[in-house]
């Protein structure tokens, strides 16, 4: 694997990439990489070698919006398909969670949220606040994918902006 600086016309999304963001989750995004971008030189783009995105579909976009002309790259030329597979999912699953007390007893709370870290919002209750409160399902049908990943979108955006630790599952 090459870690490489690569002129950004030559890196691709990949076509099947699983994941999506919402507007206010790119615009953070976005000022992120304009506010530190020295980031993506710690944590590159991963492709593969024909310069399809493996892992960070979201940061090439936020990058292009950017107008940045360069970005760093690794070039992870030896996986296979089913590696190549394996990786994009891996890359993306959150396996951790946030130590919330451990970040109020030592960061600041206005950075954090200028890094964009959604932060939890208590109600008062201390008992369970790990604990969803209420859990709603629903079924949604849509007339194609298309219509579905927006709406996804869309919805998360509403979730995201309405109410604090929720999501869609």
């Amino acid at each position: 694997m090459n870690w490489k600086i690569e002129q950004i016309e030559n890196i691709k999304p990949n076509p099947n990439n699983p994941r999506i963001i919402g507007k206010d989750k790119f615009e953070k995004l976005v000022e992120s990489i304009k506010t530190f971008p020295r980031m993506m030189e710690i944590r590159p783009i991963v492709v593969d070698a024909n310069g399809v995105v493996l892992g960070g579909n979201m940061r090439l976009k936020a990058c292009q919006e950017i107008g940045l002309s360069e970005i760093p790259v690794i070039c992870a030329d030896d996986l296979t398909p089913e590696q190549q597979q394996q990786f994009i999912i891996k890359d993306n699953v959150g396996f951790g969670q946030w130590n919330f007390d451990m970040l109020a007893n030592h960061w600041d709370e206005s950075d954090l949220i200028d890094w964009a870290l959604d932060l939890p919002v208590w109600d008062g209750d201390d008992d369970d606040h790990d604990e969803p409160k209420q859990n709603i399902t629903m079924t949604l049908v849509f007339p194609d994918e298309e219509t579905k990943q927006q709406a996804e979108i869309d919805i998360q955006e509403i979730i995201d902006r309405k109410f604090k630790n929720t999501y869609i599952k």
